[in-house]
This record gives structure tokens, C-alpha cells and sequence, in this order.
């Protein structure tokens, strides 16, 4: 089959269809789900960088109990955002968080990037990530690949590489 055909408009909405059909079933009840809040939605982000749902969401529940916004987080001490993410590892995360949060609130008066370049210069924001918090929280259009995507499409076009 040709790729035009594989790719095919018909096509493309056939599988876009199913899958929202599949996710309407089984989605992950998540709490930054739905908040359209582009805080909750980085924090979620980077939090989950390698990283399970189950084991970063109580993770992701401390940090919104301790730090409510982007500024809150950008005025707490390191230590105790070190002491929060204590177990989650890659404790560089944690401190480009910090980081992160406050160049948010300091240099972008509290207002995250909308876009992905712009999100891109937030420390520890890779082209993932930064495409995954563009798409969520502010609906632009950018293509994302994990292995999610590698299984979705390597199942769909039967790809055994």
C-alpha cells in the first residue's frame, strides 16, 4: 500500500475516530486532567518525566497542596521543594522546576509560554514536553512521538521494527 493511501484524509479520520472512541472508554481518571491550568498541566509534565502515573500523581497532589501557583513554587525555599520530590529521583528535575518556576513568575510575570520555542527555554523543558504542555494547556496544534505514538502506529501499520 502506498504511503498516500496508508495517510489518506478517509483514512487519518477513521483512526483519529477510533481512538477517541478507545480513550472515551479507558481514560485515566488523572487530576490535572481538564484543569486547562498551563501550571498544573508543566508540573504534571515534568513530574511524569520518567516516570509512572501511579508513582508521580501523589507526587503531583503534595505540589499542588504545598504550592497552589507558579509563583507560590517560585517563592519556596529549594530545600523543601527538594524535600517534596524526595523518592521521585532525578533530582534535577527538581531543581530546573524550581528554576523554571521562577523565571515564570519573575522574568514572565506568572504567565507561561504559549508556544513550543517559548516553552523550550524553560529549564528542564525538552521538545516533548514542551509540545505536550502546548497542546494541553494552550491547544496548538504540534506533533508529539513517545512510545505510546511508536505502539499506537507500529500496531496500526503492523511495523515490527
Amino acid at each position: 500500500m502506498t504511503e498516500s493511501k496508508l495517510l489518506s484524509p478517509s483514512r487519518v479520520r477513521t483512526i483519529r475516530g477510533r481512538l477517541l472512541a478507545w480513550y472515551e472508554v479507558h481514560q485515566r481518571v488523572m487530576p490535572w486532567r481538564g484543569s486547562g491550568d498551563p501550571y498544573r498541566i508543566w508540573l504534571s509534565e515534568i513530574i511524569l518525566q520518567q516516570t509512572r502515573v501511579e508513582q508521580g500523581t501523589p507526587y503531583y497532589e503534595r505540589f499542588i497542596e504545598a504550592f497552589p501557583t507558579v509563583d507560590d513554587l517560585a517563592r519556596a525555599d529549594e530545600q523543601r521543594v527538594m524535600k517534596l520530590w524526595e523518592g521521585l529521583g532525578y533530582y534535577s528535575r527538581a531543581r530546573n522546576l524550581h528554576k523554571a518556576a521562577k523565571l515564570v513568575s519573575g522574568e514572565l510575570g506568572g504567565r507561561f509560554p504559549e508556544d513550543v520555542d517559548g516553552l523550550l527555554a524553560l529549564p528542564g523543558v525538552g521538545r516533548y514536553t514542551a509540545g505536550a504542555i502546548a497542546s494541553i494547556a494552550f491547544n496548538v496544534s504540534t506533533p508529539l512521538v513517545d512510545g505510546n505514538v511508536f505502539r499506537v502506529f507500529s500496531r496500526l501499520f503492523d511495523i515490527s521494527e
